[in-house]
């Protein structure tokens, strides 16, 4: 049994990986930290492991935490988290990041895009990007993964094989997702209280979105294509879940019938993928690992659906998929 450790346990995503490694037959969870300095017990914080979890939460002291795990998940912050991974990496541990600050190929482009000094740049590209899907050869000889984006996740996954491909042209990329209230994490903020939310969707961080340049460097590093595409996110008054549209022009006449072989073929022995010629849609994937993909035709323009759930294939289910395929065992492992 692996001993495992969680940093800034407190949060949805944290909340979704116990349930996940609860279950998972070579885990156990030994430490969960947090800056609460009330120690609570972690059924007082999630209250669904009442009587399943043994645990209180501890203050993060790096020599402690290091001799009483063998592998950590970090869910602190961005900026945050980097002066923490660090310190567990040189002290021998595996780590899968949470935050955005391994993600980037450029310390510049974290530091503009988050505008922060970057607390542990030599690592900076030299990361592995935790879609196993695309960048398992990285991933299993890795001490770090960098846990993707949700919404990079919902994009990238049905656009890097038709890219790589040459099915689709590399501009006027346009990718449209809508997500659930808890992508903004659980710390009590105005916009996301119940009154203003319900019954409403909005449009935010319009072309300030920080997913915006790990999506383009994420596809340039896979495929070598140069992209920079519009991204926008809008909020929807649902709890979880993303639905990604995404507008790409067609190369050599492709249309949804090569689009779908190619997702068939790149694929097909990934258990985590789901191509469908139906529609794919938030319900069908929530509280699973899965991400369901679908393309269509509107005169000139290929119409992509992509539908995840932006807690589990988002963050924790991939989160688990990395920490499997780091240490060699079945990446289905507690997932399915």
């Amino acid at each position: 049994m692996l001993r495992v450790g969680i940093v800034g346990a407190t949060g949805y995503t944290a909340l979704e990986l116990i349930k996940i490694l609860l279950r998972h037959p070579e885990v156990t969870i030994t430490c969960l930290t947090s800056r609460d300095p009330d120690r609570p017990h972690v059924s007082e914080v999630h209250s669904l492991f009442r009587d399943q979890l043994g645990l209180n939460f501890c203050p993060l002291d790096i020599d402690q935490f290091c001799s009483a795990v063998d592998f950590a998940f970090c869910c602190l912050p961005h900026a945050a988290s980097a002066e923490i991974v660090g310190q567990l990496i040189d002290k021998g541990l595996k780590v899968v990041d949470f935050s955005a600050d391994y993600r980037l190929n450029e310390v510049s482009t974290f530091e503009t895009w988050y505008n922060v000094k970057h607390p542990d740049p030599d690592r900076v590209g030299k990361t592995a990007y935790g879609i196993p899907e695309l960048f398992r050869d990285s991933i299993v000889d890795a001490d770090l993964v960098a846990n993707p984006g949700c919404f990079p996740s919902s994009a990238l996954i049905p656009l890097v094989p038709l890219l790589k491909s040459g099915l689709i042209g590399t501009s006027q990329i346009i990718i449209d997702s809508k997500t659930g209230i808890s992508g903004a994490g659980r710390k009590a903020n105005l916009k996301f209280h119940y009154p203003e939310c319900n019954e409403s969707i909005s449009a935010y961080g319009i072309g300030t979105h920080r997913h915006m340049p790990e999506i383009d460097q994420i596809i340039h590093r896979f495929c070598g294509s140069e992209t920079s595409v519009v991204f926008t996110p809008h909020l929807t008054p649902m709890d979880r879940g993303i639905l990604s549209t995404i507008y790409v022009t067609s190369a050599d006449s492709a249309g949804p019938s090569d689009v779908m072989d190619c997702w068939n073929d790149f694929y097909k022995e990934q258990p985590f993928v789901r191509v469908t010629s139906g529609s794919v849609a938030t319900k069908h994937v929530s509280g699973t690992n899965f991400c369901d993909i679908s393309a269509s035709v509107c005169r000139d323009t290929i119409v992509i659906t992509s539908a995840l759930d932006n807690l589990i294939k988002g963050a924790s289910g991939a989160a688990v998929q990395n920490f499997n395929a780091m240490c060699g065992f079945d990446e289905t492992l507690g997932i399915l």
